[in-house]
């Protein structure tokens, strides 16, 4: 497995390879395999929601490239599976600009791999929590034109990150520098619709996620909100994944998506 690195500790699961586990990927190893299961195993929706999620994201590039958007930073964008940002936007745009940014090393080392030889796109390892470092990456500088409208994507990552590490701010920090008319693709957990048994289903999926290094916080719909504020929501506004504009008939009930986009102040 030349796409292995070699500092890579394989006695512990990685949440982004126990992501491209449950999408049906191959870069994941039988300890990701054995979390994913024990988690599925505990609440059986885990692998529908994933799915769900990522038809949202089909979607809401869709709808983005239909709009005029042609660059696209995709923040945590974890292990490149079937269905990625830049074979979505490309595909309905030929020239759309895709940088990736994730911290795990295979996410980026494989990611580079299937875009060499593609002009518009690039995967670049870094932490999204430094939205500076992350906007001075010499391939975000030469791929994305800051001072032109982007979105940003944040789907299926910001319930990774702690509430001491300020995701508010974090997102705050990313639309302060960018152009109006840009825009925030977003999605997280939440647990609004559990009920007493559902909830104490997904504890146990939190302990096994808790054995990564991204342990997942679950947050309320109105906390999921404040990412949006200062945007302008793109109708239906901040939904359940299987309510933002739908084409099939795929149900989940217990995360919230939305797009949101920067109006002129924000």
């Amino acid at each position: 497995m030349d796409w292995v690195p070699e500092d890579i500790d394989l006695t512990r699961p990685s949440a982004a390879r126990m992501y491209d586990h449950f999408l049906g990927g191959s870069h994941n190893f039988s300890v990701d395999r054995e979390a994913a299961a024990a988690a599925e195993q505990a609440f059986p929706g885990v692998r529908l929601a994933i799915r769900a999620n990522r038809s949202f994201l089909r979607r809401a590039v869709k709808y983005l490239v239909d709009k005029g958007i042609r660059q696209f930073l995709d923040l945590g964008s974890g292990i490149p599976t079937v269905g990625n940002v830049h074979e979505i936007a490309q595909g309905e745009c030929r020239g759309a600009r895709v940088v990736y940014v994730d911290v795990d090393p295979i996410a980026v080392g494989h990611g580079r791999r299937i875009l060499e030889g593609n002009p518009d796109a690039a995967a670049v390892r870094a932490d999204l929590l430094d939205p500076e470092q992350v906007l001075a990456q010499p391939e975000v500088r030469e791929l994305l034109d800051l001072d032109e409208p982007l979105a940003v994507l944040m789907v299926a990552v910001l319930h990774f990150v702690p509430d001491e590490q300020d995701p508010w701010g974090v997102v705050a920090g990313y639309l302060d520098r960018l152009a109006p008319g840009s825009h925030l693709v977003l999605s997280h957990g939440t647990n609004d619709d559990f009920s007493d048994e559902e909830n104490s289903g997904f504890e146990t999926v939190r302990k096994v996620y808790q054995r990564t290094a991204s342990p997942i916080v679950v947050r309320t719909e109105a906390e999921v909100a404040a990412f949006f504020t200062c945007l302008e929501m793109v109708p239906p506004g901040l939904v359940r994944l299987s309510d933002w504009r739908p084409d099939s008939v795929e149900q989940w009930k217990s995360w919230r998506c939305g797009i949101g986009r920067k109006p002129s102040p924000c």
